[in-house]
C-alpha cells in the first residue's frame, strides 16, 4: 500500500470539502462570487456506477461498483487573468480498472506523475489534479499555461487529429476531457481567422510511478503543433503541422454545412516517425450528419487508420507497435450513430462501429433520464459481435470486447 501522511492530506481536504458542499449548498448546484475586480466559482459532481462485464469465451462475468468525484474551480482577476483547477478522486475495483475507459476516467494519459497519487496496489484509488492552468487574454491573444485539455478534432467518433488523450468512439459522456501539460497560444488574425501554437510536454514510461509515466519531462517526447484556420464559403478550413511524440505530422480539417441541411466534417494527417524502422502513415476521418426538427439526429463516419493492420494476422504486431497510443487494430472502420429525445426528460443514443477488415461489430446503447436539475440517471449497454479469441490467437477485434451493462447516477452541485 502506498500510504503516506504527505499524500493523504490532499485527499482528506478534498473529501472534507466535497462532503461540506453536499451538505450545505442548496439545490442551485453552483457557488459563485462576482466582484468589481474579479470572479470565482466552485462546482462539483459525483458519479456512481454499477457495472457488469461478461466474457462469453471464459464463461464468466465481472461485476462491481465504482465512484468518481470532482471539484472544479475557476476564477478571474481583472479582465485579462484567470485560472482553472479540476481535481478528482476515484474508486474503481481492480476487476473493473482495465475497462475504466468506459467510465470516462483518465487512463494512461501521458502527463507528469507529480500531480497524481495512488492509494492502493489493488484498486484504482487515485487522487489527481486533472487540470491546473492559468490563462491570460486580451482582444486578440489568448495564452494558457499548465495542465489543460488539448483537442484539435473536428469529427466526433474517430478523431485522428486529437493527439492527446482522445475519447474512444463509444464514449458517450465527454464532459471532462483529461488535461495534459502544455502551453497554448491563440492569435486572432482576423474576424474569422486564427493562429494556434501548442507545446505539449512528453514523458518517459515509468512502471514504478502511480500513473505509469515519469515525473520529469522528456525532450524527445515533446510535441510542437501549429494550426492556422479561416472561414471560406461558410466552411472552416484548417491546416496543421509540427511534431507529435517523435513524428513529423502535416494535415488539416474542414467543417461546415451543405445546403443548410447536411453537416460535413473531415480531418486527418500524415505522420512520419523519426524511428527509421517505422514507416510513414496517414489517418483520415470523414463524416456527415443531420438533425431533424423531431430531435432525431444521425451521424455517419468513415475512418482510415493507416497505422492499423490490413489483415487479422497482423493484429498482434500492431497491438505491440502501438504501445498503447491507439485503441484501434484495423485499418478501415465505419460508425453509424443516432440520437432521439424520447421525452423532455429522456434522451437515447445508439452507435454501431464496424471493423471493415475482420467484419466484427460493436453495438453501444446509451440513455439519460433527468432526475432533477442537479441529477441524472444514465444507462449503457454494449454488445460485441465477433468471434472470440482462441487461446492467444486474435480472431477479430471486437470479439475481444466483453458484453457490458453500466448504470450510472450523476449528481452536480
Amino acid at each position: 500500500m502506498k500510504h503516506t501522511a504527505r499524500i493523504r492530506l490532499p485527499v482528506l481536504l478534498f473529501n472534507f470539502t466535497l462532503l461540506f458542499l453536499l451538505l450545505s449548498v442548496p439545490a442551485r448546484a453552483l457557488y459563485e462570487w462576482q466582484g468589481e475586480t474579479g470572479s470565482f466559482d466552485l462546482r462539483g459532481m459525483v458519479r456512481g456506477f454499477a457495472i457488469n462485464y461478461g466474457y462469453p469465451e471464459e464463461e464468466k462475468s465481472v461485476s462491481g461498483g465504482a465512484a468518481i468525484a470532482r471539484l472544479l474551480m475557476q476564477g478571474r482577476a481583472g479582465q485579462h487573468l484567470g485560472f482553472e483547477l479540476n481535481v478528482y478522486q476515484t474508486y474503481i475495483p481492480a476487476s473493473l480498472s482495465s475497462s475504466q475507459g468506459g467510465l470516462g476516467t483518465p487512463l494512461d494519459v501521458e502527463r507528469s506523475s507529480v500531480l497524481e497519487w495512488s492509494f492502493s496496489d489493488d484498486e484504482y484509488v487515485h487522487f489527481a489534479i486533472d487540470r491546473l492552468n492559468v490563462f491570460w487574454s486580451n482582444n486578440r491573444i489568448d495564452l494558457t499555461m499548465g495542465r489543460q485539455p488539448i483537442n484539435l478534432a473536428t469529427t466526433f467518433y474517430f478523431t485522428p487529429n486529437d493527439f492527446f488523450a482522445p475519447f474512444a468512439a463509444q464514449t458517450f459522456y465527454r464532459v471532462y476531457k483529461p488535461g495534459v501539460d502544455a502551453v497554448r497560444g491563440e492569435v486572432q488574425l482576423g474576424s474569422f481567422s486564427q493562429l494556434l501554437l501548442i507545446n505539449v510536454l512528453g514523458y518517459k514510461q515509468d512502471p514504478d510511478s502511480d500513473t505509469g509515466w515519469s515525473e520529469g519531462s522528456e525532450s524527445d517526447r515533446a510535441s510542437y503543433i501549429s494550426q492556422i484556420s479561416t472561414v471560406i464559403y461558410d466552411f472552416e478550413w484548417a491546416l496543421i503541422g509540427g511534431v507529435v511524440r517523435e513524428a513529423n505530422i502535416i494535415g488539416g480539417s474542414i467543417q461546415g454545412e451543405l445546403f443548410k441541411w447536411l453537416g460535413v466534417r473531415a480531418e486527418g494527417h500524415v505522420a512520419d516517425p523519426d524511428d527509421p524502422q517505422k514507416d510513414a502513415f496517414s489517418e483520415l476521418s470523414v463524416g456527415v450528419e443531420h438533425r431533424w426538427e423531431s430531435s432525431l439526429d444521425l451521424r455517419v463516419e468513415q475512418y482510415y487508420h493507416g497505422n492499423g493492420a490490413d489483415s487479422v494476422s497482423d493484429y498482434a504486431a500492431t497491438l505491440i507497435a502501438a504501445d498503447g497510443e491507439s485503441v484501434y487494430l484495423g485499418r478501415r472502420y465505419t460508425a453509424l450513430g443516432a440520437g432521439y429525445e424520447l421525452t423532455p426528460l429522456l434522451n437515447a443514443q445508439m452507435l454501431v462501429i464496424a471493423n471493415l477488415i475482420d467484419h466484427s461489430y460493436l453495438l453501444s446503447f446509451h440513455s439519460v433520464y433527468s432526475l432533477s436539475d442537479e441529477a441524472e440517471l444514465a444507462f449503457n449497454f454494449g454488445i460485441p459481435i465477433g468471434k472470440e479469441p482462441e487461446g492467444t490467437e486474435i480472431e477479430n477485434e471486437f470479439g475481444l470486447y466483453p458484453y457490458s451493462v453500466n448504470v450510472e447516477v450523476r449528481c452536480y452541485f
